[in-house]
């Protein structure tokens, strides 16, 4: 799995209330439920000052796979990454 970053796109993410891993991503009109998550890599130490510390969660949907990220001082999901396979994000 190789990603293509992208410039930040805002999405709406639900959350599980006990260990608040993505369940589901809205990306406009689509909705993407998240099969499996491949990986988290929190940023706390090394960060942006003017963006503050972050979480990435490398997750899977049944049509793309994507880097999603949570900003812990904006509380803003993002999506910064997609996979390479052509044709998934439409």
């Amino acid at each position: 799995m190789a990603f293509i970053r992208l410039e930040p796109v805002d999405v709406r993410v639900k959350t599980g209330w006990v260990d608040g891993e993505p369940r589901e991503i809205t990306w406009g009109d689509r909705r993407l439920p998240v099969h499996r998550l491949a990986a988290v890599r929190r940023e706390t130490a090394a960060f942006k000052a003017h963006e503050g510390p972050k979480t990435v969660f490398e997750v899977e949907t049944p049509s793309v796979n994507l880097a999603l990220s949570f900003s812990h001082w904006t509380r803003r999901w993002t999506v910064e990454a997609v996979d390479d396979e052509p044709g998934l994000i439409q």
